[in-house]
């Protein structure tokens, strides 16, 4: 049996006695010593050993019950009722449940705590201050699309960094027509160096480089938020700071050149949209795209009812092509009468054309 500081524990039957005896549940008792309610049921019933600090707090509750009460003048007082009110005092109730967030509570509490960092980590990446909101803005409206989802999360603020990050390194941007002329650069002069040698990166060191010395995140997570192995993230890393020291030789350090990522980015003023709009323009743009995909549907199933309406009911053979037909002769051209041909037709005016006389024989 486990020695505990209060003493060594009874067989557990014995304390499921004692449980029930003082009308404590198993839920009220791993409230106080701080379990689960399947391990005190696990104790009870002799499959596990209590261990380390849970034992000693198991261990005082069960002395605790065990021990008879009494009144001032010693004596044991054995009734029903008593022994309620001891296990009342002496098991602290549990603490009424903090109230829980509403989704847009919740939302807006984590909008507040990484939208105003993200926008100026997204702008070391993309050295544009409007696309760099446009991307923190997109991300947080996908999240709230897909709040459930990402509340389970466990990073909902990586979730939506890597969705920023995705956004803002989109190669699409360079179609569009405000973000073909650049942006107006640091006034600093260090500072417009060290942007300027970011921008020369790929965009894939780029971002290791800003989440690593940026950021601060370890190389395992720097590579799993950038789908690469922990080996090509060192690699992309290495390579990132040899090609900015290159270019601004006092960043070799890489303590400095954290440092001068951070002031940076702390530098530039760039705002956050209130997280309201945010979520206002995320809903709105997800019944545009709801009624854009019923209207499209709509528009196949008419399509659809069209042709069968109109489509034929039996097989219509197809006309054979048309062929040349060969062997008639050629009709004669009109001419003039021979002599023969003249005393015939002569002949065949001059005899009746109607009446008996055309019957009769002519005599030759």
């Amino acid at each position: 049996m486990t020695q505990n500081p209060a003493g060594p524990l009874p067989p557990p039957k014995e304390r499921r006695r004692l449980r029930d005896a003082a009308s404590l549940t198993r839920a009220q008792v791993a409230a106080h010593v701080g379990v689960s309610r399947a391990t005190v049921r696990a104790w009870e019933r002799g499959r596990t050993a209590p261990s380390g600090p849970r034992a000693a707090a198991y261990a005082r509750l069960i002395a605790t019950l065990a021990s008879p009460p009494t009144d001032g003048r010693g004596r044991e007082r054995t009734d029903e009722g008593q022994r309620k009110e001891r296990s009342a005092a002496r098991v602290p109730a549990p603490s009424p449940a903090v109230p829980s967030l509403t989704p847009d509570q919740a939302f807006d509490a984590l909008y507040a705590f990484c939208a105003p960092a993200l926008v100026r980590q997204t702008y070391l990446l993309t050295g544009r201050r409007e696309l760099s909101r446009e991307a923190v803005e997109r991300a947080f409206q996908l999240a709230w699309q897909n709040w459930p989802e990402v509340a389970r999360d466990r990073d909902p603020g990586g979730w939506i960094r890597s969705t920023a990050y995705e956004y803002a390194l989109s190669p699409w941007h360079r179609f569009r027509r405000r973000h073909r002329s650049p942006e107006s650069p640091p006034a600093d002069p260090a500072d417009r160096a060290l942007l300027h040698a970011l921008l020369k990166l790929p965009p894939s060191y780029r971002r290791t480089l800003v989440l690593y010395d940026g950021v601060g995140l370890d190389l395992p997570e720097t590579a799993a938020e950038t789908e690469a192995s922990t080996p090509a993230a060192a690699g992309r890393l290495t390579r990132a700071r040899e090609a900015v020291a290159a270019q601004v030789p006092e960043l070799a350090d890489p303590a400095a050149l954290h440092r001068r990522l951070t002031e940076l980015a702390s530098t530039e003023r760039l705002r956050a949209t209130e997280p309201t709009t945010v979520r206002t323009v995320g809903e709105r743009r997800n019944v545009f795209w709801t009624q854009a995909a019923i209207a499209f549907t709509a528009a196949i199933v008419g399509a659809t009812a069209l042709t069968l309406h109109t489509a034929p009911t039996h097989y219509i053979p197809p006309l054979a092509p048309a062929q040349a037909v060969r062997g008639v002769p050629v009709a004669p051209a009109m001419g003039p009468l021979s002599p023969a041909e003249t005393a015939l037709r002569a002949k065949l005016r001059g005899t009746a054309e109607s009446g008996p006389q055309r019957l009769v024989p002519a005599a030759r």
